[in-house]
Formats: structure tokens, C-alpha cells, sequence
């Protein structure tokens, strides 16, 4: 196997950001997920659409696109991106209970949107603590992780089933 090296940094150890000027323009999609787990008392109130600062879900969608629209202004050395879509979809899971948050990505660029997809699937999470924080304090956001990406030289990788989420 070969030595695996940080792209982000140069030969002497300096951050940078890459030069992608060389790679060709191409579709690349990516997918992340993340979970919020809460009391089943405020899993009721996100089910029934009762949070006292509106609809925990449609509002949590709204900002994990906004957020990966602004992806390399929070993550420093991010490429900006011509982002083409960005879907968050948020599903009401009783048995964590909590809520399982998809997000995918796409653009046509020369590098990939991971980032954007891990972002928009991130701040949604957190969006939906915000939104219900004030029914249960104690939400966790978790599982958040990369799920798919396709594009580029690598290809179409997906998350192996040794290394879930």
C-alpha cells in the first residue's frame, strides 16, 4: 500500500490550498448523514410540528442548504464550488427517537462537494437542536459522516460496511 499524504499541506509543512487548475471539469455528487437523538417527549413535539419556534424539520432543511452554499467561508482551504443542488432530507426516526438527516450534493467542478454534503448534513443537525432545544437540553448530533461520493478519478466510492456511521 502506498504512504497516504495530506494534500493540504506542502513539502515543508505549510497549509495550503490545492491547485486543482489541471483536473478536468466533471459531475461530482456526494452524499453525508447525520442524526440528532432527543427525549421522546420532544420527538413528540418535532412529530407533531408544536415547537414553539416553528417547523423544526423545514427549517432545519432550509439551513443545511444555506450552509453548503457556504461551505469554504466555514471550512478554511474549501474550494468555492458552482454548487447545482443540494437536497437535505430529514426523516422522524421513533426508534432512536431523533431525526436521521440525508444531504447530498452535486456540481460540475473540478474537485469533489464531500464537504458541502457533510456541511449541509452538519448544520441541519444542529438546526434541529436549536429549533428543540428548549424541550430537551441534552440532544446529541451524531453519526455524521460521508456516506457516498461519485466524480472524479476516484470514481464512485462508497462508505464500506466495516466503518458505519
Amino acid at each position: 500500500m502506498t504512504e497516504r499524504r495530506l494534500t493540504h499541506i506542502d513539502d515543508g509543512g505549510a497549509a495550503r490550498m490545492v491547485d486543482v487548475s489541471a483536473k478536468p471539469h466533471t459531475e461530482r455528487i456526494a452524499t453525508a448523514a447525520a442524526r440528532v437523538r432527543c427525549d421522546p417527549a420532544t420527538f413528540d413535539l418535532i412529530s407533531r410540528g408544536d415547537a414553539p419556534k416553528g417547523d423544526v424539520l423545514q427549517v432545519a432543511r432550509v439551513a443545511g442548504i444555506m450552509a453548503a452554499k457556504r461551505t469554504p467561508e466555514l471550512i478554511p482551504l474549501c474550494h468555492p464550488l458552482p454548487l447545482t443542488s443540494v437536497e437535505v432530507d430529514l426523516q422522524l426516526d421513533p426508534r432512536l427517537p431523533g431525526v436521521r438527516i440525508t444531504a447530498t450534493a452535486r456540481c460540475t467542478a473540478q474537485t469533489g462537494v464531500e464537504m458541502e454534503a457533510l456541511t449541509a448534513a452538519t448544520v441541519a443537525a444542529l438546526t434541529v437542536v436549536d429549533m428543540a432545544k428548549a424541550s430537551d437540553r441534552w440532544m446529541t448530533v451524531e453519526g455524521v459522516g460521508l456516506l457516498s461520493k461519485a466524480g472524479g478519478k476516484s470514481g464512485e466510492v462508497r462508505r464500506p460496511p466495516e466503518r458505519p456511521l
